[in-house]
């Protein structure tokens, strides 16, 4: 609990939660580092909420679906919980201002283990076509027993902007991540 609680407030007072309006979230699942509470303080805010979807039929990107409290929520084809909406609410990762995503692990490159599946990896893979405007903004939340010393990057692997724990808020120079180059 205590983890969670240090974790909303590196979380919310950050510059790049605070100028977002649209931001991603996920729902903890197998050991994660639980997010509810930034999710709670995201709805004070009047921000907008959304969590992951995966595709219904095929594919391997994410949808994002706004979620508020209350939301009806069904397990996915991985047993992880997505809101359940019309298709017609469901947004691409384009349209969002910032994505707090879940780390297995994560170096201070901005290289992220994830569970594997590489979701994430694909569906923000059009962040390395823009030069100036990053957007959305790429923010791994973990515990900070989960960095690690160095992660090889594959060439599909999109880099964080920041790495923010219950501990520490780690920003990423674009100049020291191998995945950039």
């Amino acid at each position: 609990m205590l983890a969670s609680e240090r974790l909303t407030f590196n979380v919310t007072h950050s510059h790049q939660f605070r100028v977002s309006r649209r931001i991603s979230c996920y729902l903890a699942n197998d050991g994660e580092i639980d997010p509810q509470a930034v999710m709670e303080r995201m709805w004070d805010m009047r921000k907008t909420c959304y969590l992951p979807v995966l595709p219904r039929l095929s594919g391997d990107y994410l949808w994002f679906a706004p979620a508020e409290p209350g939301t009806p929520l069904a397990q996915n084809r991985f047993g992880i919980p997505e809101p359940v909406v019309p298709a017609r609410d469901l947004v691409r990762a384009q349209q969002l201002d910032l994505v707090l995503l879940p780390l297995v692990g994560f170096d201070e490159n901005g290289n992220r283990l994830g569970m594997g599946g590489g979701f994430y990896d694909r569906s923000l893979l059009f962040l390395r076509n823009r030069k100036i405007w990053r957007k959305p903004n790429l923010i791994g939340i973990a515990h900070d027993f989960q960095r690690v010393d160095s992660l090889a990057a594959k060439p599909w692997d999109m880099p964080l902007d920041t790495v923010i724990t219950d501990r520490a808020v780690y920003t990423i120079s674009y100049a020291q991540s191998p995945a950039c180059k």
